[in-house]
């Protein structure tokens, strides 16, 4: 903790007063504790996080296939990568199955969270029962669905005469991201009620009251009252919904394996094919540029946030 900056006045009497003087000195100086908290942590993050980054860097400079001699070769990976027709399909995936699973992940939770917020009978005990999917390991919740849509998804359907689910949807290249979605909705929606409880409970009940008073129905006080009270809790939920549905891979994995063929293959999938299959340099070139990517949306998001001014 640094001390501010003294008065004229109070640095000639610490010049004049030697004992004065050695106080100044020792509030100017930084605790030691400081230094104990944050230099193990910042050498910690440096070494695992940082340094491997930078080593990352260098071989996507070079045609290193993860072992074995290698040579420095310039931007020629990055410039293949803009190239390459499946690297493009994996960035158009990801990015079309982020946007829409926030979208549907945000107004399933408010949906929810609206319901739970509500004056119901058992509600804390209903509040666990929405909540138990965010606890469970998403590979072990993938597994679990991939045998709900292959085996008991297509019984059920033929049962009933339903001929288009009659065979497993995640060997349909136009429904298979379709599952994943759903999957992905069924185990981040709690995460997201969550902090949409959070807000909603910090609405004054008098709002309420007073919009009742004059007339306004519950459509009507949710648009005008309840949207904008909780503005900063959406804007939190779309952001971390967006950039954690970005690294989308255990669901992917569990559910279709990227397939079938490559229709369901996101960039963190393909970047971790690449680091085991002899291809390490070239996915490390996609990996910087996906890294730079998210980068420019991040920064973008806080753009809007400090344009619009919403309180976080």
């Amino acid at each position: 903790m640094t001390a501010t900056a003294l008065p004229a006045e109070t640095a000639t009497a610490a010049h004049n007063d030697p004992a004065r003087a050695l106080a100044v000195r020792s509030k100017r100086r930084i605790d030691p504790t400081y230094y104990w908290m944050v230099v193990p942590v910042l050498s910690l993050f440096a070494f695992f996080i940082t340094l491997p980054a930078l080593v990352g860097v260098f071989f996507s400079l070079t045609n290193y296939a993860g072992y074995g001699d290698w040579k420095f070769i310039g931007l020629s990976n990055y410039v293949n990568i803009f190239k390459d027709p499946a690297i493009l399909q994996s960035y158009i995936f990801t990015f079309v199955f982020a946007l829409t699973t926030t979208v549907v992940v945000n107004v399933v939770a408010l949906a929810i969270a609206l319901g739970l917020n509500a004056k119901i009978k058992w509600r804390t005990g209903i509040r666990t029962v929405f909540f138990i999917p965010m606890v469970l390991s998403a590979l072990v919740v993938s597994f679990v669905f991939n045998y709900l849509f292959s085996n008991t998804l297509p019984v059920l359907a033929e049962r009933f005469g339903l001929t288009p689910l009659a065979t497993s949807i995640l060997a349909n290249e136009n429904l298979a991201w379709l599952a994943i979605v759903l999957v992905t909705v069924w185990q981040a929606a709690p995460g997201a009620t969550i902090i949409y409880l959070a807000g909603l409970q910090s609405v004054p009940a008098e709002v309420y009251e007073a919009a009742d008073l004059d007339g306004a129905g519950s459509f009507r006080q949710f648009l005008s009252l309840t949207l904008p009270l909780i503005l900063g809790y959406l804007v939190i939920n779309v952001i971390l919904g967006f950039k954690g549905f970005l690294g989308t891979y255990e669901i992917i994995v569990g559910l279709t394996g990227g397939g079938p063929g490559m229709a369901t293959q996101s960039v963190a999938m393909r970047i971790f094919s690449g680091f085991t299959g002899g291809d390490y340099s070239y996915q490390m070139a996609n990996a910087v540029i996906y890294f730079l990517i998210t980068l420019l949306i991040s920064v973008i998001q806080l753009r809007l946030i400090q344009r619009r001014g919403v309180s976080l």
